[in-house]
């Protein structure tokens, strides 16, 4: 849970409008410790307003589109959301369950990956740095 993001800035800074569907989708995925998939996050925002599965997923595009939602891969074809890095949120790898599909946030300092090194020895562009490690939790394990 973020208690430091102001959403509704968030958005205006990346030159979109406020309106109450992006701050209700930003608001779920800002609060909380975890990426959520687009079905949890239609599910929870659905909860308090009317809005539509197609909606949310066009909200989502947008996010990301900004730079403002980071789209993780789960190495098949769903994806899960969380807030992208920003002033108080540092970039971060990601575990994910093979058995039950949960997506964890692991600390920022238990795995790294300079990306600024990467770019001065890549040739190339790089945009993201996504860095996912695969396995079973520990629910799943007992």
């Amino acid at each position: 849970m973020c208690h430091h993001c102001d959403y509704k800035s968030l958005l205006e800074q990346s030159g979109l409008g406020a309106s109450e569907n992006r701050l209700s989708v930003l608001e779920v995925i800002g609060n909380n410790s975890y990426p959520l998939s687009a079905g949890d996050i239609f599910k929870t925002v659905e909860r308090h307003s009317a809005i539509n599965r197609v909606t949310v997923y066009r909200i989502l595009d947008v996010l990301v589109d900004h730079g403002i939602v980071d789209r993780i891969s789960t190495g098949g074809r769903a994806f899960y959301y969380g807030l992208a890095p920003n002033s108080h949120h540092q970039p971060h790898s990601h575990f994910y369950c093979k058995h039950c599909g949960q997506m964890d946030c692991l600390n920022p300092e238990s795995l790294s990956v300079d990306a600024n090194l990467l770019k001065k020895t890549f040739p190339g562009r790089i945009d993201k740095v996504e860095v996912r490690v695969d396995g079973i939790c520990k629910n799943c394990i007992k």
